[in-house]
């Protein structure tokens, strides 16, 4: 038993139950553990949800600024920002759920942290909306209000998508990569 089991199955029950709706006796039976045996891996609950939560804002602010690194044209930016951000709430749903749907349970500071991080990122990507726009190449008449939108239509990914389903992961991310240059008036959408 290692600290990613322990992690692993706090993740599955958190992103189906809840924080509050998951004991740490269930994340023990979850892994045929009694739960003071879990203590050896970790400190509490509430660092399991620190870990999931933060691990997971750091990924998607970590692949959101690798694919900007590549791409300097404005409608590629914001066709590569939003691929890999949609194709992260396809094949990470239960750390999107969590995130998503449990991050008001983290404690102080951890809360504030997380909330800086995900601002941060709502931030950059609404700038890559703004520097398009700028070089009249977006025609949408909001930045701020086309990136809330635009980040708030990939999360619900997490919510509908299977991936037993009819359409993968990729395409999914292909097509909301062209709904989000529709949105900002992208003057090439293919």
């Amino acid at each position: 038993m290692t600290k990613d089991d322990v992690r692993d199955a706090a993740l599955t029950l958190f992103a189906e139950r809840g924080y509050h709706g998951t004991s740490l006796k269930d994340v023990a039976g979850a892994l045929g553990l009694r739960t003071p045996s879990l203590y050896a891996h970790i400190d509490s609950k509430q660092s399991l949800l620190v870990d999931i939560v933060l691990h997971t804002i750091e990924q998607v602010v970590a692949d959101f600024e690798e694919v900007l690194a590549a791409e300097r044209d404005p409608v590629e930016r914001v066709r590569a920002a939003t691929r890999v951000y949609a194709a992260h709430h396809a094949t990470h749903r239960r750390e999107a759920l969590v995130v998503n749907h449990e991050t008001v349970h983290l404690e102080e500071p951890d809360l504030t942290v997380a909330q800086q991080m995900r601002r941060d990122h709502e931030h950059a990507f609404r700038q890559v909306i703004a520097d398009g726009k700028r070089a009249g190449v977006f025609t949408v008449a909001s930045p701020k209000l086309a990136s809330f939108a635009i980040l708030e239509m990939c999360v619900s990914i997490a919510r509908w998508f299977n991936d037993d389903g009819e359409v993968t992961a990729d395409a999914v991310a292909e097509q909301y990569s062209d709904y989000a240059l529709a949105l900002v008036g992208a003057s090439t959408v293919s």
